[in-house]
């Protein structure tokens, strides 16, 4: 026997299969695109940025937007640029929700994945490596204590010795207020900064504005990064001073979900390229002029 819905119930019936194919059509590049295949079955990559320093301008270049525009062009596909900040960042390119409790990763459930690669000046930290997968290196770093230049402190003599330098850094922190930024690679409680006698300001702003909040009388130092405290010393001179570090060397790098090994091996194939040419020091020195004053040999390191 044939059973027969009411008109009304079969058209509510279509109308509803309709909407979800057209649900699913809509998302199918969105959820897809989780490798290299996909990608370019998808015809899109998708670059995960932050506006920061002269990596993510905000205006439409950079040097991380740069490079991924150009290996969206390697992949022959097309370029999409995805703006988040710094607590969604991870997440976006996940699809999971994080809780960072000192170096552990807490996963609180899911959200949408919103892109395909992360660059824009991400330090290599341990509770990310946890959770990504990063490429060679791009842009060499450290983490430095920055004073305005009518401080009374004055930046360290080199001992030759990086755990040395930090140790004398270390000292003009005691009973001084330092900001930090909370889950980044301004994170206080990275170098011991609360330990070593500061009383540390987490700072709620984007990174890009903690030098100016130094400047505003908001902390007597602050914790920058290299390529934000260069860009600083650009935008001010004369008003900020690099006191010294306060890390080890670390290093910033594209990072890439970890069931996109094929993506990874595409860039660091590309990389590799741009390297061999010289295109990849032209671009550093188009956004970076001054950084191998600091760190000369830095690309021939991470080859």
């Amino acid at each position: 026997m044939t059973i027969r819905f009411p008109f009304s119930v079969n058209r509510l019936f279509l109308a509803c299969m309709a909407i979800f194919c057209g649900f699913m059509l809509h998302v199918h590049p969105l959820m897809a695109a989780t490798d290299l295949d996909e990608i370019k079955q998808a015809g899109v990559l998708r670059h995960l940025g932050v506006p920061y320093a002269n990596f993510v301008s905000g205006a439409g270049d950079g040097m991380d937007v740069e490079l991924m525009q150009r290996f969206a062009a390697h992949l022959g596909v097309k370029y999409q640029y995805v703006q988040t900040d710094w607590p969604q960042l991870v997440g976006d390119l996940t699809g999971k929700r994080y809780q960072i409790k000192g170096l552990d990763v807490v996963e609180l459930g899911t959200v949408p994945i919103r892109g395909d690669v992360i660059a824009n000046g991400m330090t290599i930290i341990p509770w990310r490596q946890k959770v990504v997968q990063f490429a060679t290196p791009t842009f060499p770093t450290q983490v430095w204590l920055v004073a305005r230049a009518d401080s009374p402190l004055n930046p360290i003599t080199p001992s030759g010795s990086i755990s040395q330098d930090i140790d004398k850094v270390k000292t003009a922190l005691a009973g001084r207020k330092a900001l930090g930024k909370l889950n980044t690679c301004l994170d206080p409680s990275l170098y011991s900064v609360e330990q070593a006698g500061a009383q540390v300001i987490l700072f709620p702003g984007s990174l890009n504005e903690m030098a100016p909040a130094l400047l505003k009388g908001e902390a007597e130092l602050t914790l920058l990064d290299v390529p934000d405290a260069l860009v600083a010393l650009q935008k001010w001179p004369g008003q900020i001073k690099i006191l010294g570090p306060i890390s080890d060397r670390q290093d910033m790098a594209p990072a890439f979900r970890p069931d996109s090994p094929k993506l990874r091996a595409a860039f660091e194939e590309f990389l590799v390229t741009l390297k061999q040419d010289g295109s990849f020091r032209q671009l550093t020195e188009k956004y970076y002029p001054f950084v191998f004053n600091y760190y000369p040999g830095f690309i021939s390191d991470t080859r």
